[in-house]
């Protein structure tokens, strides 16, 4: 099974109506799809791609080597244990949102100023993917966005993830990201189209969300599930822990 990949570009133009049944269909059927031609621009997403891979190098890389999960690996390995770790995910990952700016990763020459640049995009972004929801499920334009929003002393929190998965030198003792689904509204990831881990359980079985340069990924929460009375549905996903040997990746979310 592959991932639907749909280009963005089409909702503005002629064949709009199309591009709104492939949202649609993707949604009932997937809950996970790819976006082409999302209007974010390649430079900037390569821009993304390069200050996170030098902000773990430089700022998260040696923090990770003594965090709990790598303790508790060292730990079996000493002791020759059989067992694998089950209660925490091989990750290393830090929330950038506008209240916590004062504590972003300072140290990543360029790091602050690009993230705040493509923090805007995907925000966007969303909320043009939640108003063709509405579209779609015949709802009034901006019915889904609104019900996360609180007014102007409550909006809806939107927070952007930088995730890390270094390699495991035993992958399969530990889970890179354990299965799961998302609380939330929409969520849009940006992830490393050059190692590949990301699934997601359909019809039993876990199928891979392949890794496509510059596409961002469109997964819906669980809140969605319950807003379009089960129109949209949720799957777990996971980060496979097989691949977890063979290269860092990153995910933006």
């Amino acid at each position: 099974m592959v991932i639907p990949v749909i280009d963005f570009s089409k909702v503005d133009g002629k064949e709009r109506a199309s591009a709104l049944a492939e949202i649609d269909c993707c949604c009932e059927e997937w809950e996970f799809f790819q976006l082409i031609n999302h209007g974010i621009s390649e430079e900037l997403l390569d821009r993304v791609k390069k200050v996170a891979t030098e902000c773990y190098k430089l700022e998260r890389e040696a923090g990770f080597k003594n965090s709990k999960p790598v303790q508790l690996l060292n730990q079996l390995i000493e002791n020759k244990s059989s067992e694998k770790i089950e209660n925490v995910d091989w990750e290393d990952v830090f929330l950038l949102s506008d209240e916590n700016d004062d504590e972003w990763p300072s140290k990543t020459t360029n790091f602050k100023e690009t993230m705040k640049e493509y923090r805007i995009e995907p925000k966007k972004l969303g909320n043009k993917v939640m108003e063709l929801f509405d579209e779609n499920l015949g709802l009034p334009k901006g019915y889904i966005k609104n019900a996360f929003d609180g007014g102007v002393d409550n909006a809806a929190f939107f927070g952007t993830k930088v995730s890390h998965y270094p390699p495991c030198p035993y992958p399969e003792k530990v889970n890179a990201l354990r299965a799961h689904t998302d609380a939330g509204g929409v969520v849009l990831l940006f992830q490393d189209d050059e190692v590949k881990g990301l699934q997601m359980l359909k019809d039993g079985v876990w199928t891979d969300v392949q890794p496509l340069k510059n596409a961002i990924v469109i997964n819906t929460g669980d809140q969605i599930e319950v807003l379009s009375n089960g129109s949209i549905r949720v799957f777990y996903t996971e980060l496979c822990p097989k691949q977890m040997g063979k290269g860092d990746r990153c995910f933006i979310l």
